[in-house]
């Protein structure tokens, strides 16, 4: 992976037995500098284990630059005592981890966290109280939550759900690490595409029934599941130093960012880092610890020589480009609105008078989806146009643009629409049309629709808001910008049934007739982030 070296020797202490709550013991691997007695601690608490690449990435390289490093399997896996209750004890077993780090002879007074993913969420778990020798962290593709990735925009993250449920399923099989990210979701993806109720599915993927899944099937984001697993109101006082690093096309960024917002409005100074990555993309891991050792050296040992002067750098899909900015969102932005036009039209002036585009949506036979943010590595842009020819999708396309445009930072679109049923879904899709007709989608976003939200005027047509992924990109000069209207993206998310009849029994299916409006009292339109 052509990680940085390091100049010490690496020596391994192995399966060191951590006591935590209930006379449980979680095993850990200590790699230690040789000949360096006492210096500051790297912890990573990981469900994935802790030899193999983990150990290597999380361990070995940080030891091999003169830091401690402990790298904890969490509860109930790898010969951890206990059983593993997803999200569910980082907090207590985070900080008892903390109270033996105190204890050990090698521990100088100070340390940092690191990892992605869930280990990344576990560091949020004891961020806020794992006292004033918690020095820095290093997170990536990941958030203080993650109840709002799961129903994101009210629906439910059915893909990512199997094919986690799946991936820890299987993780302590031999060379599970090798096949987990091509395995879990071509299961989880045949098991979404049975058309067997939500509820069954998990045992269908995996071979047995997961109680994980089960739990987030009936627990929406507001109850005493999620509250236990919610650490999103603790960001703003986690005093120490983090360096965040995302993905444009993985599944946690908008929330990623939210703990961000919540760290500035708090007064502290993070850095942020958003690639051209999808969530276990190895490009990522490899910029993520190079980019940690860098923010360790600053905070831990008190060399800030490396840092760079902006703290927030991105990557410009289009251009091909790193910029570096003051902040997030960044300055110099003004929002366009490029309004949907009759007969397929994309610009921002106001439509003309026009009759509403409509569809059909047919849970039975749901509009599916071709790429987009994943848990995985499989969510990178790709050709859109097969999917574009569905009569159950809409396409709004500009004229060809004669200038390059550049957008940076958060996309909205705002839609009239009207729906035959008061159950139904609404998913926006950004596209880029290139001169030969490729239509790559650059960011999405969906809203679930329930008979009270939004409210219907009095023609039967809702106004419809819906958040999509942000996103870094250059419409060359030559290419075209187009927006996706449908109501389905599965299995990425699962299907709306338009009965609201309950999510993981529903077994009866009605069409939704969808209409769209874009005249001048109801100008659908999707809102641009433009520079300059």
């Amino acid at each position: 992976m052509r990680l940085p070296r390091g100049c010490h020797h690496v020596a391994v202490q192995r399966d060191l037995a951590v006591p935590v709550a209930e006379g449980v013991a979680l095993l850990s691997d200590h790699y230690l500098p040789v000949g360096v007695d006492r210096s500051p601690t790297i912890l990573v608490r990981s469900p994935y284990g802790r030899r193999g690449p983990f150990g290597m990435l999380f361990g070995y390289v940080f030891a091999a630059h003169g830091f401690h490093a402990v790298v904890q399997s969490v509860r109930g896996g790898f010969g951890s005592g206990g059983a593993f209750d997803p999200l569910g004890d980082e907090r207590d077993d985070g900080l008892a981890t903390v109270d033996w780090l105190r204890a050990q002879p090698w521990f100088d007074g100070s340390f940092a966290m690191f990892g992605p993913s869930y280990s990344g969420f576990a560091q949020w778990a004891i961020a806020a109280e794992a006292g004033p020798e918690l020095k820095a962290m290093a997170t990536q593709v990941t958030a203080s939550q993650f109840h709002d990735a799961m129903y994101y925009g009210g629906g439910f993250a059915l893909e990512a759900a199997l094919t986690w449920v799946d991936m820890t399923a299987r993780m302590e099989r031999p060379l599970s690490w090798l096949t987990a990210d091509f395995v879990s979701p071509r299961r989880a993806r045949r098991a979404a595409l049975s058309g067997r109720p939500l509820a069954e599915l998990d045992a269908l993927a995996t071979g047995q029934q997961s109680s994980f899944f089960q739990e987030v099937l009936q627990n929406g984001p507001q109850t005493p599941f999620w509250a236990r697993r919610d650490f999103s109101a603790t960001v703003a006082a986690v005093e120490a130093p983090v360096n965040m690093m995302g993905g444009w096309y993985d599944i946690f960024l908008p929330w990623q960012l939210k703990d961000y917002a919540a760290l500035r409005a708090a007064g502290r100074r993070p850095y942020l880092t958003i690639g051209p990555w999808s969530h276990s993309d190895g490009r990522m891991m490899r910029a993520a610890v190079s980019e940690a050792l860098t923010w360790f050296r600053a905070h831990l040992t008190g060399d800030p020589s490396e840092l760079r002067d902006n703290p927030v750098r991105l990557y410009v899909t289009g251009a091909g480009e790193w910029r570096e900015f003051s902040y997030w969102p960044v300055p110099g932005i003004r929002e366009e609105r490029w309004r949907l036009q009759p007969d397929g039209g994309l610009a921002p002036v106001d439509p003309l008078q026009s009759a509403p585009d409509t569809y059909r949506y047919d849970p039975a036979n749901p509009t599916p989806c071709i790429s987009g943010p994943s848990i995985t590595g499989h969510g990178r842009p790709a050709d859109q146009r097969r999917l574009e020819r569905r009569h159950d999708v809409l396409t709004f396309t500009s004229p060809v643009l004669t200038d390059d445009l550049e957008i940076v930072g958060p996309v909205g679109a705002e839609l009239y629409m009207r729906s035959d049923r008061m159950h139904t879904d609404v998913v926006v899709r950004l596209c880029d049309v290139s001169p030969k007709g490729e239509s790559l989608n650059l960011c999405e976003g969906m809203r679930r629709l329930t008979p009270d939200a939004p409210d219907p005027d009095g023609d039967g047509v809702r106004r419809v808001e819906v958040q999509l992924w942000p996103t870094a990109h250059r419409f060359r000069a030559g290419h075209r910008v187009r927006l996706h209207v449908c109501s389905g993206a599965y299995p990425r998310v699962a299907r709306n049934p338009g009965t609201g009849a309950a999510l993981g029994t529903a077994t009866r299916m009605l069409t939704a007739d969808q209409a769209i409006f874009h005249d001048p009292g109801r100008s659908s339109a999707v809102v641009l982030p433009v520079v300059g």
